[in-house]
């Protein structure tokens, strides 16, 4: 494991696997690093999972030397409401946050992204509960990195790298419809949908549709 400081003063843990050309994998929301442990040791450039993939978008639009950037499911929104739900998301989410209240704040995103009650409780009493609560502070800096929710079209437009827009069949409207919005508004995009995954792709099927597109 290395670390990085970023210039916020906030200390950032990564880890090199492998060898050959580098490609840099960035995760979502609600998740540490190892989620993308398995991949690594799969895929041979940058990948954005959720909302890593609009951080990913920012560093590509901001000039950094990318040559290829891959976008699974970037939770961008294209309805007319998204703006104000996102605004209140932000508003409850930090009271929760500041108040100490980080389980709450968890439970706040999973509701958010759609996740049961009945599925949420049971988390909360799960074992791994407290992994997720220590990870709740992070998800301030994801509701930063995605503005009002929508498609930032002036900075997608800036993307310069070949751009590979990804999705699951099974993961539901707003996934397609946030792809095809997404899609027509980079410079240089590549579509595809993985049919059969939902927003929680099996890495294994995702590994090869990345190596195809980093290396061809």
């Amino acid at each position: 494991m290395d670390k990085v400081r970023s210039t916020d003063g906030a200390t950032i843990a990564f880890d090199r696997l492998g060898e050959g050309a580098p490609v840099v994998l960035v995760s979502g929301a609600s998740t540490a690093r190892g989620v993308h442990a398995q991949l690594a040791e799969l895929s041979a450039a940058v990948f954005g999972n959720s909302s890593g993939a609009v951080l990913a978008l920012h560093a590509a639009a901001a000039g950094l030397p990318i040559t290829r950037l891959a976008l699974w499911e970037p939770p961008f929104m294209t309805d007319p409401d998204a703006h104000r739900r996102q605004q209140a998301y932000v508003a409850q989410l930090t009271e929760l946050l500041d108040a100490g209240r980080r389980g709450d704040a968890m439970a706040l995103f999973m509701k958010t992204v759609g996740l049961p009650e009945g599925m949420i409780d049971g988390m909360r009493h799960a074992p791994m509960w407290p992994d997720m609560e220590a990870l709740a502070h992070t998800l301030v800096y994801d509701a930063t990195i995605m503005g009002n929710s929508t498609v930032p079209t002036g900075l997608v437009a800036s993307v310069k790298a070949p751009t590979l827009v990804l999705d699951g069949s099974d993961t539901g409207a707003w996934a397609a419809s946030s792809a095809r919005a997404l899609t027509a508004a980079l410079p240089d995009p590549r579509h595809h949908t993985l049919e059969g995954q939902a927003h929680n792709v099996a890495w294994d099927v995702l590994a090869p549709v990345l190596r195809e597109f980093f290396t061809g």
